[in-house]
């Protein structure tokens, strides 16, 4: 019973560690390197908003100060310089406050339009991420796929060399039958040296791009899950782009520069600021009697509150440079915005065309497997019954098997261009 136990409990662990293309997504998209930055990136420009608001309040300080004066000096209480040796401590508290400075306000709206465009990069960071695990996941299953071909393949080989030998034996075939497929098998056994090789090198870069270090896991096809194209909409690539958070990203970076010209000619302005200090003393000179301390403390009390405008009025063309500078990154962010949206176009026309050839390839290689597999089952009778030899029937099923996989390589591509889309046509969620 424990031995029953224990072999349902391996059986669970195995099933366990078995992952489809959802669950990858799933993981990848929380759990990847770059998405964990971009996060931390959200984070940072949570804090930029708050120091920017900061800017608006008063800076308060206290300081205490304790002094002793040795010679010629000043004597606090009479003003009058002479020698003597005194002692002077003093306690004061400070607030300073600009109470207009627009820089200080266009921060605060620059600083959030930063954040939104770091949201934005998230979400481009999770597409870009997920487009490179489904890429990775299908070609993890495409050179699986092929490697149980040439499996199959391999497993009936020895058996049709001995077949095509009894053949050759009885005079019903020649040699060289027997060397062609030995031929063969050689050639089959390379082609799945390369096949492993390729598996194990696809299903690296697939943990690679999961951000999975161990390989403990197993990968298994979803279940065909295709959705409606929109191909004949004629604003289709249109509302994909409008979609896309690289796009978004250059509209927020677009809006932060024309900010930064605000920000520029803020230079330009007054700024009003004002000041509050309260503050006071204890002197003694040393060696002679003084009033007490709480006293003198009481009657040296002091406050002060200023006000002070500051006009710029020549700066060097420093702000005139800075203003047309921030000028040039808005037109230079509007050709970025292009190239993106170029690129974009590009991008996604690329996979419509080829989501449409795989869909055409696909039919046209059903009605070949179709055929195959009747040629198969016919040849297949006929070997049986000894009305065809090993070596005809070795090459029939192997063109079996080569339509099989032509059939199951074309489902999955697309299956492939339908799992992009699906990514590239989400609408985007806030974070």
């Amino acid at each position: 019973m424990k031995n029953l136990f224990f072999i349902l409990f391996i059986n669970l662990l195995s099933a366990q560690q078995s992952w489809t293309l959802k669950q990858c997504l799933d993981y990848a998209s929380t759990h990847h390197p770059l998405i964990m930055q971009a996060t931390v990136n959200i984070q940072k420009n949570d804090r930029q908003i708050s120091a920017a608001k900061g800017m608006l309040l008063p800076s308060v300080e206290a300081g205490v100060n304790h002094n002793y004066s040795f010679g010629s000096s000043i004597d606090q209480t009479t003003n009058q310089r002479g020698a003597l040796n005194t002692q002077f401590d003093q306690v004061y508290a400070q607030a300073n406050w600009e109470i207009v400075n627009w820089r200080n306000f266009l921060n605060i709206s620059l600083s959030k339009i930063n954040k939104e465009s770091s949201t934005f990069k998230l979400k481009q960071a999770q597409n870009e991420v997920k487009l490179k695990v489904i890429e990775t996941f299908f070609n993890y299953q495409n050179s699986k796929s092929w490697l149980d071909v040439l499996q199959t393949q391999l497993s009936g080989i020895e058996n049709q060399i001995k077949q095509t030998e009894k053949e050759v034996e009885i005079g019903n075939r020649p040699k060289s039958d027997v060397y062609d497929i030995k031929a063969n098998l050689g050639t089959l056994q390379e082609q799945w040296v390369s096949a492993k090789n390729a598996r194990d090198i696809s299903k690296i870069n697939l943990l690679n791009a999961i951000a999975i270090t161990k390989d403990t896991l197993e990968f298994q096809m979803p279940e065909e899950n295709l959705a409606d194209s929109d191909f004949n909409n004629p604003e289709f690539i249109k509302n994909l782009i409008e979609k896309n958070p690289a796009y978004k990203t250059s509209l927020a970076e677009l809006k932060a520069n024309e900010k930064n010209i605000s920000i520029a000619k803020s230079a330009y302005l007054p700024t009003l600021f004002g000041s509050y200090t309260i503050s006071s003393f204890y002197s003694k000179t040393l060696g002679k009697p003084a009033d007490q301390f709480s006293e003198q403390f009481k009657r040296n009390k002091s406050q002060q509150v200023g006000f002070g405008l500051n006009i710029p009025i020549f700066n060097k063309f420093q702000v005139k440079n800075n203003v047309e500078i921030a000028k040039l990154n808005v037109i230079n962010s509007n050709y970025e915005q292009q190239i993106i949206v170029n690129d974009l176009t590009k991008t996604f026309n690329s996979i419509k065309t080829q989501y449409q050839n795989a869909e055409e390839k696909y039919n046209l290689l059903q009605g070949n497997f179709e055929n195959q597999k009747l040629s198969f089952e016919k040849s297949e009778e006929k070997y049986k019954e000894g009305l065809m030899d090993a070596y005809t029937f070795f090459v029939v099923r192997n063109n079996f098997l080569q339509a099989n996989y032509n059939l199951i390589l074309s489902k999955n591509d697309v299956m492939l261009q339908n799992e992009l889309l699906k990514i590239l046509n989400t609408d985007l969620e806030p974070v």
